[in-house]
C-alpha cells in the first residue's frame, strides 16, 4: 500500500507540474501574436486590446463619414450586420448663406495706386427663410443680386459679386448667378473687360484694360490680348499661391465651381480678346 500510496503521489506531483506548465505555456502563448492576427484573435486578445482597437476604428470612421456623408461599418460583431452613421447635414452659417467666402484675384500696384479685384460668393439658400436673411444680408454688403427682385426667387440659387477696388473707391462690376447645372467645360470662357480707373467707366475713348473671367477649373492657360497686339498670358496656380500682379493667373475660388482669372493691360491699352488656350 505505501508503495501504491507513493506511486499515486507522484503521479499526483507529475500531473500538478504538468498541469502548471501547461497553463504557463498556454498564458504565454496568449500574449504571442506571429504576423497578421486572425479576427478570432482579436476578439480574444481582452478588453483592454479589443477597447484600443475599436477607438481606432471609430476615429478613422470619423474621418471618412466627414468626407462621405454616410458610412457603412461592416465586418464588426455580426457579419449580417451594417451599421449606417447618418451625418448632420451643413447650418446654413457653415453653406454661407447669409456671409459669403471672399476670394482675392488680383492684386497690385498701377500709376502708384493700389488696387484689387475680389470676389464674393453666397451659397444657395434652401427655402424662404433663409433666402429672405440672405436678402437683408446682402443689403448690409452694400449688394443687390442681379435677377431677383424678391427673396423667394434666390431660393437654391447661389450668387456671385466682383468688387474692383483702386484707393479707396470699391464697386461691383460683375455679379450672377451660381447654376451648378450649368457648369464649364472645354475651352468655355465667360469675360468682362472694364477700365482700371472708376472714374473713366463710360467714358469714350477711356481703354479697357482691366479683364476679368471665368474658365473651366480644367483649363491651365488663358491668352488675353490687347489692342496692340501684345498678349498677357494668365496660368493656372492653386488656392494658395500668392496673389500679386506681376503675372496673371486662373485661380479657383471658394464656393465657385469655375476658376477666375484676371489680366492687367499697360497704360493706354485695351482688351481684343481672352481665350482659353492651354
Amino acid at each position: 500500500m505505501s508503495a501504491d500510496r507513493e506511486t499515486n503521489q507522484g503521479m499526483a506531483h507529475g500531473d500538478t507540474a504538468h498541469a502548471d506548465i501547461a497553463f504557463l505555456l498556454a498564458d504565454a502563448a496568449d500574449e504571442v501574436e506571429i504576423g497578421i492576427a486572425p479576427y478570432q484573435a482579436v476578439v480574444r486578445g481582452g478588453r483592454r486590446r479589443r477597447a484600443r482597437r475599436w477607438a481606432v476604428a471609430t476615429a478613422m470612421a470619423m474621418v471618412i463619414a466627414a468626407s462621405t456623408g454616410t458610412l457603412a461599418l461592416a465586418g464588426i460583431g455580426n457579419g449580417d450586420e451594417v451599421t449606417q452613421v447618418a451625418i448632420r447635414p451643413p447650418t446654413a452659417q457653415e453653406r454661407h448663406v447669409y456671409a459669403p467666402q471672399r476670394t482675392t484675384l488680383a492684386t497690385g500696384t498701377d500709376a502708384g495706386r493700389q488696387w484689387m479685384v475680389t470676389i464674393d460668393v453666397w451659397g444657395a439658400p434652401k427655402n424662404e427663410s433663409e433666402a429672405a436673411r440672405q436678402f437683408e444680408s446682402m443689403g448690409r454688403y452694400g449688394v443687390e443680386p442681379s435677377d431677383a427682385k424678391t427673396p423667394t426667387e434666390l431660393v437654391g440659387k447661389g450668387s456671385f459679386f466682383v468688387q474692383r477696388i483702386i484707393g479707396d473707391n470699391m464697386s461691383t462690376v460683375m455679379l450672377g448667378e451660381l447654376d451648378t447645372s450649368d457648369d464649364m467645360s472645354g475651352t468655355d470662357l465667360e469675360s468682362a473687360a472694364i477700365p482700371l480707373e472708376p472714374d473713366t467707366s463710360g467714358v469714350v475713348g477711356a481703354p479697357n484694360r482691366l479683364v476679368i473671367g471665368n474658365v473651366a477649373p480644367t483649363a491651365r492657360e488663358v491668352t488675353c490680348t490687347w489692342d496692340d497686339g501684345t498678349t498677357s498670358v494668365a496660368h493656372k496656380v492653386p488656392a494658395n499661391f500668392a496673389v500679386n500682379s506681376k503675372e496673371p493667373v486662373i485661380r479657383p475660388v471658394e464656393g465657385s465651381q469655375a476658376a477666375w482669372f484676371v489680366c492687367l493691360g499697360g497704360e493706354g491699352k485695351g482688351s481684343g480678346s481672352a481665350k482659353v488656350t492651354g
